[in-house]
């Protein structure tokens, strides 16, 4: 497929745009040792890498930290509460073998579990939302997809707008009938997209498959995606785990914040899922899978044993040292901002990864994944002489889920997203009830105010004299 590239400049306008390049590095930089003196909460957190206090919820908790008789706080291993019950007790207590990502998204939306007729008629009006029309399918996801599936998604959903009769109403019916629709279609939008993408881009095959109503969300997902339609119980249960794992995470990670900033300022819910959506495309986001999954093939293209684990270790501290894989001297997947003992997503997931590796035959990689995880939580602390204990987080695991599950990397994020929507909406609902402020933070100039100069006062940085560019250009 054709597409428009980027408009090329001139050799005389490419001399005069590093000049622009070069003036807006000097313009935006800024005495780091400011941020200390004025005791900037840098990313909203504090000295210890606390987040600042910026609203309350009752959506969900994240817990890291035992408050101690003596007023300090222990780590402990960490905990995640959906409107106070806990994420591991709410997928172990599923005896019944149901699909939990639909009623996790009732608890989150409606602050209880629900009964047994609620869950049915929910998940009816869940069914009879996810279909997309043919008209949305053709004007919008077939023409122009961009390759990166997050931006096709974001397309899709600032698109829905023009096809809501009432698209602007904060009303809270209104809302709520807007991110039903945005759960229920999400899968269809982002699975049609990467298709789209495949077609148009890689001149494959164009599948569109409506949704089965009487489908989970985690069923319609492989039975689209896969050519064939088909999966089995175990995988569709292991996608279901993943998708309420990452439905919900607190009010102050990035993307969930970045819709409540959005939706204090009154605007639409397409504006503020979109605004979301830029946020969790970010790799130090929603895009970390991706990031573990390319950090692995160039480990395996890198490291002649994978069993020796001296090799490992010297491959793993390079990457620290900034000397192998992306350079940014991260070990993607290690990590996170509150978990210091555990992550319970990734304890969760990891087990059922373990599952679904011994059901598909990738029992070496799931050991190989073990193994890079052991070692890099003490090298981390190690080399960056911490004294708080590193764990892996969610991200670690999920992109090796998604692999034994067929699914191609493009939709790794946009999975995320499809998933982490159920708690956007709660939070937008909550911030829309309970009528809070614009959100706007403290931003300190440091810079220095100065006079006016006319035109001819002024001093040309880059002047190249006329017998230079005449001799460029020709």
């Amino acid at each position: 497929m054709e597409t428009p590239s980027m408009m090329r400049l001139g050799a005389n306008q490419d001399l005069e745009f590093e000049e622009l390049v070069r003036n807006c590095m000097k313009s935006g930089e800024i005495d780091q040792s400011l941020y200390t003196k004025f005791d900037v909460k840098r990313g909203l957190r504090d000295s210890n890498g606390k987040g600042v206090l910026t609203g309350l919820t009752e959506v969900s908790d994240v817990v890291s930290t035992k408050l101690m008789p003596d007023g300090t706080r222990m780590p402990i291993d960490g905990k995640l509460y959906f409107q106070g019950i806990d994420v591991e007790e709410l997928i172990a207590g599923n005896a019944q073998k149901r699909f939990m990502f639909e009623e996790a998204t009732y608890l989150l939306l409606f602050g209880k579990l629900p009964a047994e007729r609620e869950l049915k008629a929910f998940n009816e009006i869940l069914a009879s939302l996810r279909e997309l029309s043919g008209q949305f399918v053709r004007d919008v996801i077939l023409k122009a997809p961009p390759a990166n599936l997050m931006n096709a998604l974001q397309k899709c959903i600032v698109l829905l707008y023009s096809y809501d009769e009432n698209p602007d109403g904060v009303d809270i019916p209104n809302v709520l009938r807007q991110s039903l629709q945005l759960i229920a279609k999400m899968p269809m939008m982002a699975v049609y997209s990467y298709y789209a993408y495949r077609h148009f881009h890689l001149n494959k095959t164009l599948l569109i498959r409506p949704p089965k109503p009487e489908y989970s969300t985690a069923e319609n997902i492989l039975y689209m995606i896969r050519k064939d339609g088909k999966f089995t119980a175990l995988e569709a249960k292991v996608l279901d785990v993943a998708l309420v794992l990452h439905a919900e995470h607190g009010g102050g990670n990035n993307s969930t914040f970045t819709n409540h900033v959005v939706t204090s300022s009154g605007t639409d819910t397409y504006s503020a899922v979109a605004a979301s959506m830029s946020s969790l495309k970010g790799p130090r986001h929603g895009g970390a899978n991706l990031k573990v999954m390319q950090m692995f093939d160039d480990l395996k293209a890198n490291v002649k044993d994978i069993n020796d684990e001296a090799e490992l270790t010297n491959y793993l501290t390079r990457i620290l040292d900034k000397e192998a894989f992306d350079g940014a001297g991260l070990i993607y997947g290690m990590g996170h901002a509150v978990y210091t003992d555990s992550d319970p997503r990734e304890v969760i997931l990891k087990s059922y990864a373990e599952k679904l590796s011994e059901a598909k035959g990738f029992e070496k990689e799931f050991a190989l994944y073990d193994k890079v995880e052991k070692i890099s939580a003490g090298l981390i602390a190690e080399r960056r002489h911490l004294f708080k204990p590193i764990c892996a987080n969610v991200d670690f695991y999920s992109g090796f889920v998604y692999t034994m599950l067929g699914i191609p990397r493009e939709l790794y994020t946009p999975i995320f997203a499809m998933s982490r929507i159920s708690g956007w909406s709660a939070h937008r609902l909550e911030e829309l009830i309970n009528k809070g402020k614009i959100i706007r933070p403290a931003y300190m100039f440091v810079g220095n105010h100065r006079n006016y100069h006319s035109m001819d006062e002024r001093q040309d940085d880059f002047a190249v004299p006329t017998t230079d560019i005449d001799a460029i250009e020709e």
